[in-house]
């Protein structure tokens, strides 16, 4: 698995796992990975598959612990989050967003394997595939203010 795949992967599980308590985590990444495959179709008529979970058991186990201790790691996360977006309150900030960062801050500040410019432009391709049109500018400008 490439390490955008496994980022793509731990997003999609974080973001699942924000909707509910902190509790019933691990029951919700399971869940995410015993999935079935989901497609759609695109304006143009093609088929595109928009979730795919095969991940080998290494794999699986290397997305939960990074899940968990993304997850661990919430508060501090968040604190950095919300002095990075003065005179925004967390709650204004939409999930997507919300998720995006949280993932991108582990990676800044916890995670010594991914530069923070790879963090930062990792991020912002999430946010061109799963947020609105202003989500990559928004993600950009708070990172932006994280780098040491």
């Amino acid at each position: 698995m490439t390490r955008r795949a496994l980022r793509e992967h731990c997003f999609k599980v974080l973001f699942c796992t924000d909707f509910y308590p902190a509790a019933e985590a691990d029951e919700q990444i399971d869940m995410y990975l015993d999935q079935p495959e989901e497609d759609d179709t695109d304006e143009t008529g093609n088929t595109e598959i928009i979730h795919e979970v095969e991940l080998k058991e290494d794999e699986q186990k290397e997305l939960k612990a990074r899940a968990d201790d993304i997850i661990a790691k919430i508060p501090e996360i968040d604190e950095k989050i919300a002095a990075a977006t003065e005179g925004w309150k967390l709650k204004r900030i939409g999930k997507v967003e919300l998720t995006i960062l949280r993932l991108a801050v582990y990676e800044m500040k916890y995670d010594e394997n991914v530069p923070e410019k790879v963090a930062i432009n990792e991020a912002v391709e999430i946010a061109k595939k799963f947020g609105q049109d202003e989500s990559p500018a928004f993600i950009n400008g708070v990172l932006a203010k994280l780098v040491d």
